[in-house]
């Protein structure tokens, strides 16, 4: 095996043992759960967490609790702020929101603060990437429509400033 390849059984396939190392560093560095490439006739998946099935199941899971757990933590300001997110400062990207630089320290925020252009409200992970949410506009926190750790999507309303 000095040439990093490996068969795979009595198909006479080769795989490309370094490659398939190299995507699932990849993986870990990303914290992606699987990752695709083709190459003319070849094609390798490498994916984390076992069966497959499980990594669809695994997704389910968490965006079904997701949209429970706002809902059931704040019934009463879902109404009022439904109608303020349209004026919401919204996530660039898809990644976990935290409320605070840091684990243990004060969140950035708290509603009811004044805060100024430019100022760091949150931050956004994405792919092991901290990127600070800064304030849009001048003004005083109404709401904060995000809990600490949770998963957010591409343009999700984040925070309320009036």
């Amino acid at each position: 095996m000095a040439d990093n390849k490996g068969s795979a059984g009595k198909s006479g396939m080769n795989v490309d043992i370094q490659l398939v190392r190299e995507l699932a560093e990849l993986l870990g560095e990303t914290g992606l759960t699987e990752i695709e490439v083709e190459d003319n006739d070849r094609k390798i998946r490498v994916a984390r967490g076992g069966v497959a099935v499980a990594a669809p199941m695994a997704m389910a899971a968490p965006t079904a609790s997701a949209p429970a757990a706002p809902s059931a933590a704040a019934p009463a300001p879902e109404a009022p702020a439904a109608a303020d997110t349209a004026n919401a400062l919204k996530s660039p990207m898809v990644g976990t929101v935290y409320l605070a630089p840091e684990p243990g320290a004060a969140d950035f925020i708290k509603v009811g603060d004044t805060v100024k252009v430019g100022q760091t409200l949150l931050i956004v992970e994405a792919m092991k990437v901290m990127n600070p949410i800064a304030a849009d506009k001048a003004g005083t926190v109404k709401a904060i429509l995000v809990e600490n750790a949770q998963p957010v999507e591409f343009d999700q309303p984040l925070v309320v400033i009036g």
